[in-house]
């Protein structure tokens, strides 16, 4: 077997990397050891960015394939500050729904697949699928957070990054808001975003191994109570998040997408909007046979998501921080709106300027 892109992993960043590719005329091979339906608990929430990503795909989101997000709201004990998205740029959409979209496109266009394959006996130009020879032009590591393909290029970070737990639950609700809802509890962020007229995820973020989803409804008296009476659809599944960031993305002709190339914790939201983005920029740079473009593109694109998020985990480490900025938010919904418009990479997000992150500093320092 021979291809121009051998990608190893098959969620949401392989696939979308193999789709790319094949629109600039590439050969593709996708291999993973799982068999679809892929799932991973997450938010399920897609940011404008993620939305027009998946687009250039030839994946066009709508209300019959997922639903629309008019909006974010941040929530703790004592504040809540909301901004609005503009309609129909955002979604919620089960993990499991959008992975089946992305396979859909992916064999339209001609990807082969090897699912329940064992890849093993990496060498320069190949490697063994199933005991089987596979060469390759370009290796394309979609292995998810643990990558054995990062290292293989001896890309593994050398610091040991900040992981936390992440939860994930379905109920069978009618959502009573198009607003993604992000709780800030003691230890913990719960989030609950609709992915249906009838169903909403619930999913949850905490560095205490001890605590779960229903430990965190119970800090909120009122949302409990909406969930009092739903039918979970699901068993509560966990998974590691983490905040990582490799050497380099690439070495030779192995490259790295999605969380194996850069992590960002899950109280971001930002996962799939920066795996989306990686692949369309890698398979620019396949293409082009240029890889140093990529860890250009790579770079930039993980830039200001990566800081947003050190913010959030700093929150999160400090109720003071977190009672500070969101009461400040609260008291400036423009410079709320601002900060989201930059956090979702909306159009205009250039406009929280120098002026609004000093008048945020000197506000953060006066205020008690």
């Amino acid at each position: 077997m021979r291809a121009d892109v051998l990608v190893i992993g098959a969620g949401p960043a392989g696939i979308a990397t193999a789709i790319a590719a094949r629109l600039k005329g590439l050969r593709v091979t996708v291999a993973d050891a799982r068999r679809p339906p892929i799932d991973k608990p997450c938010g399920e929430g897609l940011l404008p960015e993620a939305v027009r990503s998946l687009r250039q795909l030839g994946i066009d989101l709508n209300q019959c394939s997922a639903f629309p997000l008019g909006g974010i709201c941040f929530t703790d004990e004592s504040s809540t500050a909301s901004a609005v998205i503009p309609k129909r740029t955002a979604f919620g959409i089960r993990r499991t729904a959008l992975h089946q979209l992305l396979i859909e496109r992916a064999l339209e266009l001609g990807v082969s697949f090897h699912w329940g394959a064992q890849v093993t006996q990496h060498d320069p130009g190949c490697v063994r699928i199933n005991g089987n020879l596979a060469n390759y032009d370009w290796l394309v590591g979609a292995d998810g957070l643990h990558s054995r393909v990062r290292e293989w290029a001896g890309l593994n970070p050398r610091r040991k990054n900040h992981s936390r737990f992440g939860f994930r639950r379905h109920f069978e609700l009618e959502p009573w808001t198009d607003i993604v809802q992000v709780y800030w509890g003691r230890r913990f962020e719960l989030v609950v975003t609709p992915v249906s007229p009838a169903e909403v995820c619930v999913s949850f973020f905490t560095s205490d191994p001890t605590l779960r989803i229903d430990a965190g409804l119970a800090q909120f008296p009122s949302l409990a109570a909406r969930f009092k009476h739903a039918r979970a659809l699901n068993s509560e599944r966990g998974t590691v998040t983490s905040l990582l960031r490799p050497r380099a993305v690439c070495r030779g002709r192995l490259a790295l997408v999605g969380d194996a190339s850069c992590a960002v914790d899950g109280i971001a939201g930002q996962g799939m909007s920066l795996a989306l983005q990686q692949a369309l920029a890698l398979a620019g740079a396949l293409a082009g046979g240029n890889l140093n473009q990529y860890q250009a593109a790579h770079r930039e694109i993980c830039r200001i998501p990566v800081r947003l998020t050190r913010l959030l985990l700093a929150m999160d480490r400090s109720a003071w921080i977190r009672r500070k900025v969101l009461s400040l938010f609260a008291a400036m919904p423009p410079l709320f709106a601002k900060a989201i418009a930059l956090h979702t990479n909306e159009p205009g997000r250039e406009l929280f300027a120098a002026k609004d992150f000093f008048h945020l500093g000197w506000s953060f320092l006066h205020t008690r």
